[in-house]
């Protein structure tokens, strides 16, 4: 079996609205963990992990990327720096990477997988600017990882080049259509037969070791399906160096504060998929210690779950 060492790389803080993350879950109660600045928006980062093993390079996540325009990055306070920024800190070419996974293809995960061009650069792509402020002029960009598979589900990719979201601008043509030719698109199990809804505490009748999906060229990767936020969304495991089973984990739980049974996101297509999954990724992580890395944590993304006294699971920081 394949193992890999790996790198946390930060590639920018940023903020987004309290409320919407936290869905429900009234004020008054998040707030007491999580604090806000005068817009009443919570800091959140961009997790991405580089991994090396057997000879390869891989990325997990890529971040917003560099190509929104002022007055979108304004809106989310977004800090001037990208995964690139992180991969030259870790000394590591972009063009090195053998392939990249993403969770899913809201441009806060997967805009970084294309690039504004530098001067004298002959564009890989043009059409339309990816922004939140309204429409903007084409634009040419690059692949920013030329030598890569890109690894998302199917069923994620054909919900976002249909655009099947609950927000408006989350899906831009400029970090999509430019990487087609790099594609490779896993079709994982599903956690519940097509047509179930499952009770709020059912768990899958198979465990995640029999829907998880190997990554042909990244011997050692598995992605199993983690649905609600969308429906095509994955997490990734692997094993590492020291022996550990590490998970990095989508938005089904983004932060430390969104343990609870029902923390879902009012960005989320399903909010009653997300908390049933979160239960069942709860109970796995729990079972089989799994070393969770929670994509938007801004501290210490690193996680154990153990069950506790109340019938639900704590988190328990773990050392980078």
């Amino acid at each position: 079996m394949s193992v890999y060492s790996w790198r946390l790389l930060r590639a920018g803080e940023f903020r987004l609205d309290g409320g919407s993350m936290f869905g429900l879950i009234p004020r008054s109660v998040w707030s007491r963990h999580v604090p806000t600045d005068d817009r009443g928006r919570i800091t959140v980062q961009h997790n991405c992990l580089l991994l090396e093993g057997g000879g390869r390079l891989a990325l997990i996540e890529t971040g917003t990327g560099d190509k929104l325009d002022a007055k979108s990055k304004e809106l989310f306070a977004m800090q001037d720096r990208s995964v690139l920024d992180a991969l030259h800190e870790a000394d590591c070419r972009p063009e090195d990477i053998h392939g990249v996974v993403v969770t899913h293809l809201h441009f806060d995960h997967a805009g970084g997988l294309t690039r504004l061009c530098r001067p004298g650069e002959t564009p890989d792509w043009t059409g339309p600017a990816s922004g939140m402020a309204g429409a903007r002029p084409d634009h040419g960009v690059k692949r920013a990882f030329p030598s890569a598979k890109v690894y998302t589900q199917q069923r994620e990719w054909d919900d976002a080049c249909a655009n099947r979201s609950v927000m408006t601008r989350t899906y831009f043509a400029d970090h999509l259509e430019p990487v087609r030719v790099q594609l490779n698109l896993v079709d994982s199990p599903r956690a519940f037969p097509v047509g179930v809804i499952p009770d709020r505490e059912a768990m899958p009748p198979m465990p995640v070791s029999l829907r998880e999906s190997a990554l042909a060229g990244l011997p050692g990767v598995s992605v199993f399906l983690t649905p609600g936020h969308t429906w095509g969304q994955q997490a990734i495991k692997f094993t590492d160096t020291q022996g550990r089973v590490v998970v990095f984990t989508p938005d089904v739980m983004p932060t430390a504060a969104h343990v609870g049974a029902t923390y879902n996101l009012a960005y989320d297509v399903e909010p009653y998929t997300s908390m049933v999954t979160r239960r069942w990724f709860l109970a796995e992580a729990a079972t089989n210690d799994w070393l969770l890395v929670l994509d938007h944590e801004p501290g210490n993304p690193l996680r154990r779950v153990r069950a506790n006294d109340k019938g639900w699971y704590d988190l328990v920081e773990e050392a980078p």
